[in-house]
C-alpha cells in the first residue's frame, strides 16, 4: 500500500528537529504496524499535488498551526483537492487540522472553540455507530492540541466518537473517508514541547493541566490499527 501524506505544515520549535517534521512522524507510527508501507509526501502548504489521483491507494492530511477558514490560497487549492479525492471516493486520512478542513470542505463548518485550547491527553468515546472500532462508550485516550474544532458535520458525515470537550471528534463519510481530531502521531514528549512553545496561548492552568496528563496512558497504536485497517478495506 502506498500513502500519500499531504503536509499542511512546517514544525518550527527549537530542540524538536529529532522528532522530523509530520510525514516521519505518520510514517513511524504507520511502519510500526506494517513495515511495507510506502509514503509519498506532497508539500501542499507550497501547492505540492499529485499529478494524478492513482499515484497513491490513499491519502492523509496532517496537522497545522493554520485553520481550516483561513483566506489563504494554499487553503482554498486544498479544499478543492479534498472535494475531488471525495468525487473519486479515493481513500482519505484526516487528523487534527486534517479532521478539520476535510469537515469544511465537504460542507461541515469549524471555529474557535468557546471553550478555548484543548491540549494534553483526553478520550474519545465510541457511539452506537462506531461499532466497527470498539464497543460503544469504548474510550480512546490520544494526545490533543487544538483550539479549532469541527462545530457541524457535513451533511452526509456520521459521527462516531467524540467527548464533551470535542464532540465531533470522530467522524466518515461513506466508505472511504476517515477523520479524528487526536493525534496518533505525536510522541509525548514532542507534545511537551509544543506545550511549552504555546504556553501562553494555551493560558497557564490548562497548560498546567495538559502536562500533567501526558502520564496517562495512551492508545495510538491501537488506534492506528483501526485506521490502517480502514485504508485497506
Amino acid at each position: 500500500m502506498k500513502i500519500g501524506i499531504l503536509n499542511s505544515d512546517t514544525v518550527q520549535i527549537d530542540g524538536a528537529s529529532c522528532f522530523g517534521q509530520y510525514p516521519e512522524m505518520f510514517s513511524k507510527i504507520f511502519w510500526s504496524i506494517d513495515p511495507n508501507i510506502q509514503f509519498k509526501i506532497y508539500e501542499v502548504q507550497f501547492g505540492d499535488y499529485p499529478r494524478e489521483l492513482n499515484e497513491c491507494n490513499a491519502y492523509l492530511i496532517t496537522g497545522s498551526k493554520a485553520s481550516s477558514y483561513d483566506d489563504d490560497q494554499w487553503i482554498h487549492d486544498l479544499k478543492k483537492f479534498i472535494k475531488r479525492l471525495h468525487q473519486n471516493k479515493k481513500k482519505l486520512l484526516g487528523v487534527c487540522f486534517g479532521h478539520q478542513i476535510i469537515a469544511e470542505a465537504l460542507g461541515g463548518s469549524v471555529r474557535k472553540s468557546p471553550t478555548g485550547w484543548h491540549a494534553g491527553v483526553d478520550s474519545i468515546s465510541l457511539n452506537n455507530n462506531g461499532y466497527e472500532y470498539g464497543d460503544v462508550g469504548k474510550k480512546y485516550n490520544l494526545v490533543f492540541s487544538h483550539q479549532d474544532e469541527v462545530e457541524k458535520l457535513p451533511q452526509n458525515a456520521t459521527l462516531i466518537g467524540g467527548s464533551s470537550v470535542c464532540p465531533n471528534g470522530m467522524f466518515f463519510i461513506e466508505n472511504h473517508i476517515l477523520c479524528i481530531q487526536g493525534h496518533i502521531e505525536l510522541d509525548k514528549k514532542f507534545a511537551r514541547m509544543i506545550y511549552d512553545f504555546r504556553k501562553d496561548q494555551i493560558g497557564n492552568s490548562k497548560y498546567l493541566h495538559a502536562c500533567e496528563t501526558l502520564a496517562i496512558k495512551t492508545d495510538e497504536l491501537e488506534v492506528t490499527r483501526s485506521l490502517l485497517a480502514f485504508l485497506k478495506k
